[in-house]
């Protein structure tokens, strides 16, 4: 089970857009969270949740940041909500695949997952959230396991190494940049998990061969 491969961890894919890169001073505008689930021998990317989220008041959200994202804060159809509501229902969200796989905490995944995860803790702080299921600052980081994998730092250049579709026109969205970097985190442990397997069935085979 997931508990027994991560430490009971609940590996859990979070993205944010952002209106910059002080996790302080900066606004989020969406957050997604893409579940991992398992197979008897892989892991599965599970169901992606997203929220459009209204600038906190007070926060800034930088001109470079909107024309970077696309977001368009004033879109009929962006639909967004409090901070507070979209942590909340996240986190229930996390707290029942806790419970499905009898995980302690769950444990971020993100590509410079530290970024994400300094904008979240921020968010939990100022909406007085008591308690969160993640590791207040321990993460599993997709750039150091694309480096491992592919020797790219890149998410894109990780997705072209390991024959992950990457749509450049999709990218920057928090639900699609989770659920890409959930394939990219699938697909690198998965390939080590049967590389281990395979090594260990060489070494089965010599030791009946010459024991």
């Amino acid at each position: 089970m997931l508990k027994n491969k991560f430490r009971k961890y609940l590996p859990v894919v979070v993205d944010l857009e952002t209106g910059g890169f002080n996790s302080k001073e900066n606004a989020i505008l969406e957050i997604a969270i893409t579940l991992i689930e398992e197979s008897e021998d892989a892991l599965l990317v599970g169901e992606t949740h997203r929220f459009h989220i209204e600038p906190y008041e007070g926060l800034v959200v930088e001109d470079e940041s909107l024309e970077f994202t696309k977001i368009n804060l004033n879109h009929p159809l962006r639909n967004a909500v409090p901070e507070s509501y979209a942590l909340k229902e996240l986190f229930t969200i996390i707290n029942k695949a806790k419970a499905k796989y009898e995980c302690s905490r769950a444990i971020l995944v993100g590509h410079n997952a530290h970024f994400d995860l300094a904008f979240l803790n921020e968010a939990i702080a100022r909406n007085n959230i008591k308690r969160s299921p993640f590791h207040p600052f321990s993460v599993l980081d997709t750039v150091s396991l694309g480096v491992l994998a592919t020797n790219q730092t890149v998410l894109a250049r990780i997705c072209d190494s390991l024959s992950i579709d990457y749509d450049s026109k999709e990218a920057h969205s928090a639900a699609y940049d989770s659920d890409v970097t959930a394939k990219v985190f699938g697909r690198v442990l998965d390939d080590y998990s049967r590389q281990e397997n395979c090594q260990l069935s060489v070494l089965s085979l010599q030791t009946h061969a010459f024991g």
